[in-house]
């Protein structure tokens, strides 16, 4: 039997994954150079995005604080789990390929950061007045956007199959 052939969806997750993990740690390391920790603020647009340097030692929204180990551990389960199991959870489509990218992407990109500083970088400071979104990077960015495209686009499943069947055969 010939070995399956790997869907061109696949290598385009992949080549995009790899474009965000290069663009994620590019602004990381632009960011742990040009703005003192905690210190620096680029407003980007008045009363509502700036630019600041804050080190993550959590995971979202700074929950279980020093647990790097663990964190890293459960990081790369998950992106095990993720590629092991890709056409159990993913279709075929566009828009899971670009889940599948942007999953994998993130996650890597905030893994890298734990294993080479201990903590994650972020810098996207979102607020409105004195009420803060937390603190985030591109990484999380990656994330955040592939869950919400997979909760999209498997919210309501349609009732026909995805591939009809040729009623002629």
């Amino acid at each position: 039997m010939p070995p399956r052939k790997t869907p061109l969806g696949v290598w385009v997750a992949l080549a995009c994954a790899a474009v965000i993990i290069v663009v994620d740690q590019a602004t990381k390391l632009l960011v742990r150079k040009h703005l003192v920790l905690e210190q620096d603020r680029i407003e980007v647009i008045p009363g509502f995005f700036d630019l600041v340097h804050v080190q993550n030692r959590g995971a979202a929204w700074g929950m279980m604080q020093n647990q790097t180990l663990f964190l890293s551990a459960v990081s790369i389960i998950m992106l095990v789990l993720i590629l092991a199991f890709r056409r159990s959870i993913l279709e075929d489509t566009f828009t899971h390929f670009a889940v599948y990218g942007l999953l994998i992407s993130g996650i890597i990109g905030n893994l890298i950061d734990r294993i080479k500083y201990q903590s994650v970088t972020d810098f996207f400071d979102v607020y409105i007045g004195d009420k803060h979104w937390p603190v985030f990077n591109v990484a999380d960015s990656a994330i955040c956007i592939a869950v919400f495209l997979y909760i999209v686009t498997t919210w309501k499943k349609p009732d026909t199959p995805p591939h009809p069947v040729d009623e002629k055969a």
